[in-house]
This record gives C-alpha cells, sequence and structure tokens, in this order.
C-alpha cells in the first residue's frame, strides 16, 4: 500500500477479481444482485481460483472500489490489472468482466463503454476480444 492506502500492486487474483468489479460497479451507482452472485459463483468455480480463501473477494472488491473514488483512479486499477496478470490471464480477466457484464441481461452503454477501455488497458487484440465477448453473449441467450 502507498502512503494514500491505495495498493501499487495486485497478486494475479486480485487483478482478475478487479476486472469483474470494474465491469459491475460501471452500471450505475452499485453492484446489482446478479453481478455478485455471478462474480460469487465464477470465483467459486472456475480454476483459476482454486486455493483463493473466501476473505480474498471482498477485501479485493473494497481495494478496486477505493482505487475508483481516487483522482485517475480507473486507470490506476488498469495499470495494477494489466500488470499483474500475463497475457493469457488478461484474456481470462476479459472474459470474467463479459460474464460479469452478461449476467444481468444486456449490457448498457456505460458497460460496453468499460468493456472497451478494458480492453484497450489489457492490451487485448479486437479479434480476440470480439471473440470472448460473442462466447460470453451466447452463453446467456433466451430461448
Amino acid at each position: 500500500m502507498s502512503k494514500t492506502g491505495l495498493p501499487q500492486s495486485f497478486t494475479p487474483h486480485e487483478a482478475l477479481i478487479g476486472a469483474m468489479v470494474l465491469m459491475a460497479a460501471s452500471g450505475g451507482d452499485s453492484m446489482t444482485d446478479a453481478e455478485i452472485a455471478r462474480m460469487t459463483k465464477l470465483v467459486q468455480e472456475l480454476p483459476v481460483f482454486t486455493g483463493l480463501g473466501p476473505e480474498a473477494v471482498p477485501h479485493a472488491t473494497d481495494t478496486c472500489l477505493r482505487l475508483l473514488a481516487a483522482p485517475e483512479g480507473l486507470e490506476h486499477a488498469f495499470d495494477l490489472i494489466r500488470d499483474a496478470l500475463p497475457m493469457r490471464l488478461r484474456e481470462t480477466a476479459y472474459l470474467l468482466a463479459c460474464e460479469v457484464a452478461a449476467a444481468d441481461g444486456a449490457a448498457e452503454q456505460e458497460e460496453l463503454r468499460m468493456l472497451q477501455s478494458l480492453r484497450i488497458g489489457l492490451e487485448i487484440d479486437r479479434l480476440i476480444a470480439g471473440a470472448i465477448e460473442r462466447a460470453a453473449r451466447a452463453r446467456y441467450q433466451l430461448a
């Protein structure tokens, strides 16, 4: 932590959770129940989170929300997430953000802008991002 109380680095797990929190926080004043439920389920089920203790999720969430409240916090959060993750996990972070965006139905304009900013911040190729977005959208189609 710096003297401002904001982190100077993230662990890979914190970075992955941070990507989900950024997406959930982008849609308005608070995270929806559907977004929180999706984030919880992803952390519980995905192999990338194996070994993560239950206290890590609220801690990473609080840290990310404090970052967003700080001046230039969003850019700082993108930097911390990118620096904590190798490219293969940056794609995982983007997928997690897409999953959260899709959790409550259709993505709003703010969420779409956040996805674009996250893609750029994580240096993910447009074609790869498009494939990830399409896969997330396909998972949530209604019959």
